[in-house]
Parts: C-alpha cells; sequence; structure tokens
C-alpha cells in the first residue's frame, strides 16, 4: 500500500484524482489542472508537499557536516532566518538530490528533501556523518503545504495572528521565520512568489480548511509541473539525476568553489570536468507550432550532435510547447526534436520561460 500525507482525507472530500507519486498517493489534480495552473499564475493556489522530507541536522558540527555533504556553502547563511538551495552529490560529481538548507539557529540547520529520494538522502547522510558531532532527525511529525501565487501571501497571511502577518509582511525571498513550532519560509518550486510552510501534523488539516476560507485553491501535482517547467525548474530524475553533474544540469551557479580548501563531496570531479570543458548543457527549448514535447524526445543539432529532451510540455501560460533538454554545449540558437519519426524546428533558449505570470525570453 502506498504512503499517505496528513491530507490524504481532505484530497478525497474535495475529489482530487489521486495517483501513485514516489510511493505516494497524491491529487494530481482536483478536476482541471490547467485551471489550478492558471490560479497559481494569476491568483493563489496550495500543494500537499508533506510527501517530501524535513530533516533536522543539529550539533557542535552542524556547518561544518553540511559544508562537506552540499556543493553549495551553507557558511553563506550568516544569520538564522535565511534558506539556500543546492545540490548534494556523490564522489562521482552527480547530483543525489537538490534541496533547501534552513539556517535555524547555530548549530540548527533543516533540509528539506525530494520524495523520490528521502529513503536515499536520509541514509546517504548517515554515512556521511560518521566522525562528525552530529544528530540527524527525520521530522515525521512535520506536514508541508505550499501557497504559491501573485496573492498568496495576501490570502495566506489572514490566517495568522497579527505578530506573524507583520512578520510574514516584509520577509524576503529565501528567508523564513518561526511561530509555535512552525517553519513558514518564502520559497517555492512555481515561478511565483509564495510560502512554503512546515507545520504540525495535528494541525495541517485545520490549516487547510482555512487557506480554502482564505480564498486559496487546492492544486495537484499535474499543475506543479507545468507551473516548474515554465520557470525553468529541474525535477529530479527527469532533468537531473546522480550521473548528471550541476556542471551540465543548468545549476553550475549551486556550486561554491570559494573558498578553494572546503573539500565537499564532488568537488574534485567538478574540477575536473572544468578543466576538460563541461561537455552537454540543460538548455530550454520552445516549439511555436503545433505539437507537444515529451520527455526522452531526440534533439538533433546538425554539425553538432544530438541530445534528449528531459522534460517537456505544453506550456498553459505561453500557448505551445516547451522543454528542458540535455543537448551537446556548444549547440546553437536553433536545432530540431523528432516528434513521431519528424523533425520539428525549435528554438534554444537559456530557461527560465515564464517568471511572475510573464513570458521571460525574447
Amino acid at each position: 500500500m502506498a504512503n499517505r500525507t496528513p491530507l490524504y482525507e481532505q484530497h478525497l472530500q474535495a475529489n482530487a484524482k489521486m495517483v501513485d507519486f514516489a510511493g505516494w498517493d497524491m491529487p494530481i489534480h482536483y478536476g482541471s489542472q490547467i485551471e489550478e495552473h492558471h490560479k497559481v499564475r494569476q491568483d493563489a493556489g496550495m500543494f500537499d508537499v508533506s510527501h517530501m522530507a524535513a530533516v533536522d541536522i543539529k550539533g557542535e558540527q552542524a556547518q561544518e557536516f553540511l559544508r562537506h555533504v552540499l556543493a553549495n556553502d551553507v557558511a553563506k547563511l550568516q544569520q538564522p532566518g535565511k534558506a539556500l538551495y543546492g545540490c548534494m552529490l556523490n564522489e562521482q560529481g552527480g547530483i543525489i538530490d537538490d534541496l533547501i538548507t534552513y539556517y535555524v539557529a547555530p548549530n540548527y540547520y533543516r533540509l528539506v528533501v525530494n520524495a523520490g529520494t528521502r529513503e536515499k538522502d536520509i541514509n546517504w547522510l548517515n554515512k556521511q556523518a560518521t566522525g562528525f558531532k552530529i544528530t540527524i532527525t527525520v521530522r515525521t511529525d512535520l506536514a508541508i503545504i505550499a501557497v504559491q501565487g501573485p496573492q498568496a501571501r495576501t490570502k495566506a497571511t489572514q490566517v495568522f495572528p497579527a505578530p506573524v502577518r507583520s512578520a510574514l509582511a516584509i520577509l524576503k525571498p529565501f528567508h523564513f521565520l518561526e511561530w509555535d513550532g512552525w517553519l513558514i519560509a518564502r520559497t517555492g518550486y512555481t515561478g511565483e512568489d509564495g510560502l512554503e510552510i512546515m507545520l504540525p501534523v495535528t494541525k495541517v488539516a485545520e490549516y487547510w480548511q482555512k487557506f480554502l476560507k482564505a480564498g486559496i485553491s487546492p492544486c495537484g501535482l499535474g499543475a506543479r509541473d507545468t507551473l516548474r517547467l515554465e520557470a525553468g525548474l529541474n525535477l529530479y530524475g527527469s532533468d537531473m539525476d546522480d550521473t548528471t553533474t550541476p556542471l551540465e544540469s543548468n545549476l553550475a551557479w549551486t556550486v561554491a568553489l570559494e573558498p578553494a580548501n572546503r573539500e565537499f563531496i564532488g568537488r574534485t570531479a567538478l574540477e575536473k570536468q572544468l578543466q576538460q570543458g563541461v561537455k552537454r548543457s540543460l538548455v530550454g527549448l520552445v516549439l511555436t507550432e503545433r505539437g507537444v514535447l515529451r520527455g526522452h524526445q531526440k534533439v538533433v543539432a546538425e554539425g553538432i550532435g544530438e541530445g534528449e529532451i528531459t522534460s517537456g510540455t505544453f506550456s498553459p501560460t505561453l500557448g505551445y510547447a516547451i522543454a528542458l533538454a540535455r543537448v551537446p554545449a556548444n549547440i546553437g540558437a536553433q536545432c530540431q526534436v523528432a516528434i513521431r519519426d519528424k523533425l520539428f524546428s525549435v528554438r534554444v533558449i537559456k530557461p527560465p520561460f515564464v517568471r511572475n505570470g510573464k513570458k521571460v525570453f525574447e
């Protein structure tokens, strides 16, 4: 039997279409994936992301440990209340997972890891923890709701007490606040403003209903995928995995090679790849004529080489097909995609496609 989040019954009551995702029963939509997508782009929607895992790292060597296991440098987080996105790598520089690190207090950090990799991630963290003075705790007592959209913060904050509303009104992107055992962060996976809220399992159904009454629509994993793809955000297992490095996954910006004396796992492999030249890159593709771009379709760059679409969809915001594809690094501004044995011309762009509800490429 698949795992269920604490909001499973809420989804059934809302007539959600449930599917298996990484071993979890999750809502794919509540009637219309397209409507849910537009709701997030234009107003406010919320997602149950309690299948993801919050993992607390505590102890006098917590920072030292995370500087060793993460490619981005948590020492950048100078004050509690800030968050940092980055990757956890294997020795070959491959991506074990991408995650957000929250600096809660001195000697206390929280990671939020992906559902499909949670067991692998936790096993890896425990293995690497040998010799470090830390404790690793998976917070099974917490659920997570993501409220996203241009009106998300305005509507979501209505349900909180006045001091929390005031703090959220001035909260900066990639910052968070704590309240009564909650962690409320201004982060997301949609390309829109919003909040990701970690709260006690015992409270999540109550607040899901409060958010509904505040005018926030429930949204499923279908809309979450089209939103994140429009925003040019990678999906683990599709656009990157443990055989691809951040340098060939449009994530070089998350790798902190300075200071030079920080020996994080995968560093040697990344430096070697840089010295030899990165051969592949992750780019955006745009197909404005009729047709749909899908994962695993072949990409052909004449005279240069071939690649493959890693994620593709019809973009509800733009009205045509878009994709992420891993291709030869020296690809030009145009290439072709094989769709049902026919080659279609596509534009090559640097992601994202959409930010804050608007097209962002020329």
